[in-house]
């Protein structure tokens, strides 16, 4: 089932540009265009998007030189690589970027070795998923970077992240649904949830995006 598309913010617009590349742009009544950078839901996006509509020029913070790690993350992020990546991946992986240039964004890609990834990975113990995600953004960072000849070893090969094994969700029993159902009677937004997600059989997202618009009447009536 397709989801609802996402609703615009007030005041932002989206076109193509030449090139065929989504751009934005907030426009607050006839005041000048100002174009906002970054990947849409990104942290980066929306702390332009909050300049834009106080009047003021998106910062762009300070430019990262030739042979840094805020360099390398800038060309990955123009490149047709970064393209083919999916809106949802392109909008974590981002956020992770932008934490990265803060932290080190200036430092020489020679800096940065198997053990600096390593190290990063670790100190993120404390939130497995996290440092989980934080190593692939890195090493889809690395491994383009190999493969386009800006580097020659890739630091991120031999590091190892951390076991993602959970016990899962638990599962409703009778005496629970039965308990949810006294507290939330028919009529309630609870239940008209409860019963999407019991009956329907329907995925978590597909269950949040259902609406009028797929009700279907038979013929007789």
């Amino acid at each position: 089932m397709e989801q609802m598309p996402r609703p615009m913010p007030p005041h932002l617009y989206r076109e193509r540009n030449r090139h065929g590349t989504a751009v934005f742009y907030v426009r607050v009544g006839k005041g000048p265009r100002i174009r906002i950078r970054g990947d849409f839901g990104s942290e980066q996006f929306a702390a332009n998007y909050r300049d834009a509509i106080l009047g003021q020029a998106p910062q762009r913070g300070p430019v990262a030189g030739n042979g840094t790690l805020g360099w390398l993350i800038a060309c990955y992020q123009g490149s047709s690589a970064w393209e083919r990546l999916s809106a949802v991946t392109r909008r974590q992986r981002g956020n992770i970027y932008a934490n990265v240039i803060d932290r080190a964004g200036q430092a020489h890609l020679s800096e940065i070795t198997q053990r600096t990834i390593q190290q990063a990975v670790e100190a993120r113990a404390k939130t497995p998923f996290s440092a989980n995600n934080f190593l692939k953004a890195m090493r889809g960072l690395f491994q383009w970077a190999k493969k386009a000849q800006h580097i020659e070893i890739d630091p991120t090969e031999g590091v190892r992240g951390f076991p993602n094994k959970t016990e899962g969700f638990h599962a409703w029993t009778e005496e629970e649904i039965t308990k949810f159902e006294l507290r939330w009677p028919i009529g309630t937004r609870e239940r008209l949830a409860l019963a999407v997600l019991l009956y329907t059989g329907l995925r978590r997202g597909d269950a949040s995006a259902l609406g009028r618009q797929h009700h279907q009447r038979d013929e007789d009536g």
